[in-house]
């Protein structure tokens, strides 16, 4: 497929999809070629994001003379690995009382502590493989812009500090003048997590894989799953482990639509800052700015200068169905726009240049899972929830040491071999989404209007999702 094919359209005359800006910066990566017919591997890795590139990747890294193979309906980084908020961060989105019951403090810190180390790996590997991916480590500045996300943020804190972080407390001089944020009460700073630009990431981590020798199929639509097989359009694979990592895409797969919900989260990104913009804000450094409201939003500054900016369009589309080639809604870009402007009045004359949207996985209880089951040879992992970017990488050697029957310290984590109830059907799904969502909105204007405390639509949102 050529790279006109993921060209950009427009929406509220910005351009629009074309996967995402990421991409636009670096141009398309270079096709691989189809698989070619019938093949037998030892591994098979359906879906060619972070989760399954970093799973290949160990794999040889571990045992070279495995046969790896990838498999990818588009590009290798298409989905979610090139798109995201270019967060490389300890943070994971299960609540710690999914964990606790089963697994205790001790394993709740353990899961958390392996999140920090993978900030580290990461970093590491791509030193180690000499990938440039514009990595800059200031970690993460968390904004309170009204009374009930200040009393949401100190309980961030306690949180983050019982699980180990370095985080530190601080009031709303000391917030503004890292980052002017209007309309800032006060921040707390996560320290320890790195900026990155998601698309040189995810390309270095393939061409990382496919050095090490997995072979990297592309243009290549996986039609079934099946314990020793992999059906595709161009062929069976056939292969001891089958490992699916498509995270917000299972539902493309049969039997997987109410597995992984598919939500969606988009992000506009600015023109580069001119100076006297700059001054305003600040934002010296590169730290990730995020805030506490219900529908929340996750920003970054660009390694040129711009700001990338992102939150909820719609949530979820009817069916499990998803974007095509990261086009999102014109509703969705004047929201974002609108936001973005609000926390910073300074950059409303900054153009606007380019907009799109990605698709995240999210299960029932809204936390991630690793499982190979050495039986049939099935595996999977995903369900991030939007934390994906470092998680993948976890998962990825959680994967690894799975599928080579190694008892580890990572095979033990909490997250391992979890099951998780499927997502209702179909109209009790989109209608159950939609409401939680309209609701959390709901929550967040009471809140800015002068509510001291989480609002009650909030509470009784989340007890409903199950979060």
């Amino acid at each position: 497929m050529t790279s006109a094919a993921y060209a950009a359209t427009s929406a509220e005359g910005v351009p629009n999809g074309g996967v995402s800006f990421w991409y636009r910066q670096i141009g398309a990566p270079a096709p691989r070629g189809p698989l070619p017919g019938d093949l037998d591997a030892d591994v098979c890795i359906v879906g060619g994001g972070l989760t399954g590139l970093w799973t290949a990747y160990y794999l040889k890294q571990a045992q070279p003379d495995l046969d790896v193979v990838v498999l990818e309906r588009e590009f290798c980084g298409y989905g979610a690995s090139g798109r995201n908020g270019g967060w490389l961060s300890a943070e994971i989105a299960a609540p710690a009382r999914t964990y606790l019951g089963a697994h205790g403090e001790a394993g709740v810190r353990d899961l958390h502590a392996q999140m920090r180390t993978a900030v580290d790996e990461v970093l590491r590997v791509l030193e180690h493989e000499g990938v440039d991916a514009d990595v800059q480590r200031d970690g993460i500045l968390h904004v309170a812009r009204s009374r009930a996300q200040l009393d949401r943020l100190g309980a961030l804190v306690d949180d983050e500090r019982r699980w180990g972080a370095e985080v530190t407390r601080l009031t709303a001089d000391e917030t503004t003048a890292r980052i002017a944020v209007s309309g800032a009460l006060g921040g707390a700073h996560v320290a320890g997590a790195a900026r990155v630009q998601p698309a040189k990431l995810v390309q270095g981590v393939a061409a990382a894989a496919e050095r090490s020798g997995v072979r990297l199929f592309e243009r290549t639509t996986v039609t079934s799953v099946r314990p020793g097989a992999a059906e595709t359009d161009h062929g069976t694979v056939r292969a001891r482990f089958v490992l699916r990592c498509l995270e917000g895409f299972s539902a493309g797969l049969p039997g997987q639509r109410r597995t992984w919900l598919p939500m969606n989260s988009a992000m506009v990104v600015t023109a580069p800052l001119p100076d006297a913009v700059r001054a305003r804000i600040g934002w010296h450094g590169a730290e990730l700015l995020g805030d506490l409201a219900h529908a929340y939003v996750y920003a970054q500054r660009t390694e040129d200068g711009r700001i990338a900016f992102g939150g909820r369009g719609i949530p979820y589309r009817y069916g499990s169905r998803t974007d095509v080639h990261g086009r999102t809604q014109p509703a969705t870009v004047r929201a974002l726009v609108r936001l973005l402007h609000e926390f910073f009045p300074a950059a409303a004359a900054v153009p606007v240049e380019h907009a799109w949207c990605g698709v995240l996985g999210v299960p029932r209880d809204w936390s991630p899972t690793v499982h190979v089951d050495r039986g049939t040879g099935l595996g999977w992992a995903g369900g991030y929830v939007g934390s994906g970017l470092t998680t993948t990488n976890l998962a990825g050697r959680t994967l690894r040491d799975l599928v080579l029957g190694s008892d580890t310290a990572l095979t033990r984590l909490p997250w391992t071999g979890r099951q998780v109830r499927r997502w209702e059907p179909e109209p009790l799904r989109w209608l159950g989404v939609h409401a939680l969502y309209a609701l959390y909105r709901e929550a967040d204007r009471r809140e800015t209007r002068g509510l001291a405390r989480t609002s009650l639509l909030a509470r009784a949102a989340t007890r409903v999702a199950g979060r």
